[in-house]
């Protein structure tokens, strides 16, 4: 009896290993896959900056993760006045105008791996940001978002980009303080404050995995 046990035993304990070692192996590749996916992609980091922040932050991503930089731009220019801009802007999102771009990507189906970075705009997209959302293919694409904001956080611009970049995999986002324009503080994300935001964004890739290796 007692050898039956210890054999029942040896054969349990087998079986553990070469089910603990499948799982192993299976995760392995799994993350093996996964580190090749993030090497070999191809990266955009594309941009709406009206002041300048949203700008200085893509470019950091830049300097961390690769990849080509593009800023959206409309066809017409936009308001320099900050009043005027901001009561077209809320025209336009209440009327979900769509603004022509003049910036235009050709080769989009190419990247794989698209950050999209724009300010919050009446707790919103900028309509310009909705346009290029709208103008492209996002299937299978891995698109990880960030925001510059006045103080009030991201509002929905987050949740609009993963809407909108239909059939992606949308990563979490980043969102930080960048000037307040309605106080005249125009570019806020440089010298001390912008190495802190560098920090933060390191820390940011890291947490979604997307910082280069």
């Amino acid at each position: 009896m007692i050898k039956k046990n210890a054999i029942f035993l040896l054969i349990t304990v087998i079986c553990v290993i070469i089910v603990g070692f499948i799982i192993l192996s299976k995760t392995t590749n799994q993350n093996e896959k996964e580190g090749a996916t993030m090497k070999n992609s191809k990266t955009l980091i594309v941009y709406y900056s009206r002041t300048g922040n949203t700008k200085a932050v893509a470019e950091l991503i830049q300097e961390k993760v690769g990849g080509d930089l593009v800023q959206i731009e409309t066809k017409e220019p936009r308001p320099k006045d900050y009043r005027t801009e901001v009561e077209q802007n809320a025209q336009e999102q209440e009327s979900a105008t769509l603004p022509e771009l003049k910036t235009t990507i050709t080769n989009f189906e190419d990247y794989d791996r698209i950050f999209i970075g724009a300010p919050t705009w009446n707790m919103a997209l900028p309509q310009a940001v909705v346009s290029f959302l709208d103008s492209y293919n996002f299937e299978g694409k891995t698109v990880i978002p960030f925001n510059t904001n006045g103080g009030y956080g991201p509002g929905s611009t987050f949740r609009q980009i993963k809407a909108g970049a239909k059939g992606a995999k949308v990563l979490e986002g980043y969102s930080v303080k960048g000037g307040e324009e309605i106080n005249g503080t125009m570019l806020a994300i440089k010298g001390k404050n912008k190495a802190e935001v560098s920090k933060e964004i390191d820390t940011w890739l890291e947490k979604i995995k997307q910082l280069k290796k």
